[in-house]
């Protein structure tokens, strides 16, 4: 665009005006942890708001869909006499064993094939094959193999994020800036010590965003392992109550489910802050 002509007979280019966002709407732009927390919090009273607004205008009947007072207080109930309580801790418990044992096995089987590309051509394919097999597949199998306790619904949630977590962290650790691998090589470092000093303390924090995002898939396959041959848990009782058509239990323990995940997430997130300081997230 040409401007106006300068004395020497020049021609000065004019410069478009421009008017600055403010950060917080800047691309990647940084907000306060107040804001955040405040902005979250809005998102979730207007869901509230909406759902208040739906049963006030009776968009549906109320035993499809419960005020939120009819859900809170049937929580209340099954709180009170213990149920709700039963159902909370042997869920977690169960999605505990199954998760901690699939990531000691992922994890380092993760950071083999991501290193050793033998190793990677040895199971790689075979862990790919399998992650595309359904989860729900293997709940009639598991029953069949292992029976209808516990050590099954450990199975399921072992099945459904042990294969993810190989292939997520073999990812993480195949991330690592070859660089960083020449200078070690350069100062003598055997393969150990790479290992130790450069490709994990430059691959964990990526690993330990990969067990956060496990850890809430985990939630999702517990509720699968529960649906079937369990007498408690947190599935369990979602699958008594759709019989009898209780939409308050069932809209009751997805919030539940929903805030049980969010409580965990953030743990992680926060103590990943703490444990990879030195990192730039």
């Amino acid at each position: 665009m040409t401007g106006e002509p300068t004395p020497d007979g020049a021609t000065e280019r004019a410069v478009p005006s421009t008017r600055r966002r403010p950060p917080a709407l800047a691309l990647f732009g940084e907000i306060s942890a107040r804001a955040y927390v405040a902005i979250a919090a809005s998102a979730f009273g207007l869901v509230l708001l909406l759902w208040i607004v739906a049963v006030e205008l009776r968009l549906a009947p109320e035993s499809f869909l419960p005020s939120p007072g009819a859900v809170v207080g049937r929580l209340g109930e099954l709180w009170a006499d213990g149920t709700l309580a039963l159902d909370i801790g042997d869920s977690v418990l169960r999605i505990g064993i199954g998760f901690v044992l699939a990531t000691l096995l992922a994890v380092p089987i993760g950071i083999l094939i991501g290193t050793y590309r033998v190793a990677e051509a040895a199971i790689e394919p075979l862990v790919d094959f399998i992650r595309y097999m359904p989860v729900v597949g293997f709940v009639t199998l598991t029953i069949i193999w292992i029976g209808i306790g516990d050590p099954q619904k450990w199975t399921i949630v072992f099945i459904g994020t042990f294969f993810q977590e190989v292939l997520l962290v073999m990812d993480n650790v195949k991330r690592t800036p070859r660089e960083l691998v020449d200078i070690g090589r350069t100062l003598g470092l055997r393969d150990r010590g790479i290992l130790g000093s450069i490709v994990l303390r430059a691959a964990s924090p990526g690993i330990w965003d990969t067990l956060r995002i496990s850890l809430g898939w985990a939630w999702t396959w517990i509720v699968l392992a529960e649906l079937v041959a369990a007498t408690t848990g947190l599935g369990y009782r979602i699958t008594v109550a759709k019989r009898y058509l209780q939409t308050d239990t069932i809209i009751g323990y997805l919030i539940v489910l929903g805030i049980l995940g969010l409580i965990t997430d953030q743990v992680m997130k926060a103590a990943g802050r703490r444990l990879f300081r030195w990192a730039d997230r």
